[in-house]
Parts: C-alpha cells; structure tokens; sequence
C-alpha cells in the first residue's frame, strides 16, 4: 500500500481532478482511462455488475499504470467498504447519506481505531501487513484512505452543515440527478430550484473548508462544475463512449 493517496493529497490542498466512474468489469477500460489522462477512476458498484471480486482486476489495472482509484458502494455498511479498501481502493464514496447519523457510520467505517471501528485483516494487503508494527500500519492506511459520503436528497439538507463538520469525512460529493427526483423534478438536475439548492452546498461547504465532488457529463459541463467550486468531478465512460462515437460519425461522409 502506498505511504500516501495522491490524489486525496491533491483534493485536500485544494487541487482539481477530473475522473470517470466505470460499472463495466473490465481491466481494459480502466487502462484505457489511464492512458487517456484521467486523475482517477471510481468503480461503481452501486449501478451496474460489480462487486469486490469484479472490482480486483480493475485495481489491479489502475496500479499498473499508477491511476488512483474510488469505489461507490451500494449500501452503508461497513462490511460491505471493507471488501473494497482491502483490495488497495484509495477511497469509498456512501450514497443516500441523508442524515449526520448515515454520514458517521460511513467514515466510522472506513478507518481503524480510534479513528473507526474498521475490522484488521490485511487481505491481499499480507506483504504490506508484515512489513511493521500493526498498530503503526492501522494508523497508516486509515490516514490513506480517502473518506467520501453522496448528498443526494433534498431531506439531506436538515444536517449539512453539521455532516460537513465531520473531521473525519474528506469531501461531500454532490448527486444532481437523485436530488432532482427528490425535489419532485426526476430527470431535471438542471431545474432552476435543484441548481439553488446545489448553490447553497457549495456555500455551506466553502464556509466549513469542504471539498465538493460531482458528476459532468461533458467537458463544458465539467469546466463548469470546476468554475463553481467543485473539486473532484467524474463524467462517465459511457458518455466519453457515446461521445466519442457522434464525434467519429459527424465527420463520415453520408452518417
């Protein structure tokens, strides 16, 4: 395991990344993102195939090619962050946190004591495992990993500011489309009343120090997202791909 997460590095000294989020199960396109220049890749498991066993040829893809990686999980469990941070994954990202008691048990789950309540079993992690005192390597990895809980919920604004009070949670990232439904507009995240309340996340975040994540689907959606405040920002591979492909087909002659 490396000493330190560059790219939770980056974020927390108030640097950008752009990245793309991955349901597919395949180590190709994973090289394929490094290779093109993302910061970083999030493996969803929330949506789509994946799971830890699914997962572990990805990362294993990533750090071939030195590419940080995230993970979004399906449910607020730690049993279930466990299976991804053991593969190495620098970074877990909780959806559907709503309340401070939702936000707390996601980043109490993802370090060791007296951080966390992470259960040790260093996994595939067993050469890094022998190389020191457990106690100091506990502390290592839970200075590594990179905390991250989805605001996703219109309900999620009752707690915001004492979630974004949390010393252990690294950044808020901001889910547009689920917010959308919540506010009554499903399929609008660019509705008038979901970008206020996406302006005040940005202002209550910048007043606690908060870094912000979010999707782009696009490159000016993403230059956009970055003009606002957002740190960390992950378009999609298949939106690259759909993109890619009207690209290729505008300029054949008779498509």
């Amino acid at each position: 395991m490396p000493v330190e997460n560059t790219l939770k590095t980056k974020i927390l000294n108030g640097g950008t990344a752009i990245g793309a989020f991955t349901s597919f199960p395949s180590p190709e396109l994973v090289e394929l993102l490094a290779i093109g220049g993302m910061d970083f890749v999030l493996f969803d498991a929330e949506h789509g195939q994946l799971n830890p066993a699914l997962a572990y040829p990805l990362q294993m893809a990533a750090e071939r090619h030195g590419l940080p990686t995230l993970a979004r999980v399906g449910e607020n469990d730690r049993q279930v962050q466990i299976k991804y941070l053991e593969l190495g994954i620098g970074g877990v990202l909780v959806p559907q946190t709503n309340t401070l008691e939702d936000a707390r048990r996601a980043v109490d789950g993802m370090r060791y004591a007296p951080r966390g309540s992470r259960g040790y079993a260093p996994s595939r992690l067993i050469e890094w495992a022998q190389k020191g005192d457990p106690k100091d390597l506990m502390q290592e990895a839970s200075e590594y990993v990179f905390t991250m809980v989805q605001f996703e919920h219109i309900d999620a604004m009752a707690d915001l500011e004492p979630v974004l009070a949390l010393p252990e949670l690294d950044l808020l990232f901001v889910g547009p489309n689920d917010l959308a439904q919540s506010m009554g507009y499903p399929g609008q995240p660019g509705h008038p009343d979901v970008q206020a309340v996406i302006d005040q996340v940005i202002q209550v975040a910048k007043r606690a120090g908060k870094p912000l994540g979010t999707v782009a689907p696009d490159a000016a959606a993403t230059n956009h997202q970055v003009e606002r405040g957002f740190q960390l920002v992950a378009t999609n591979v298949v939106s690259l791909f759909t993109q890619g492909m009207k690209t290729y087909f505008s300029g054949v002659t008779g498509r």
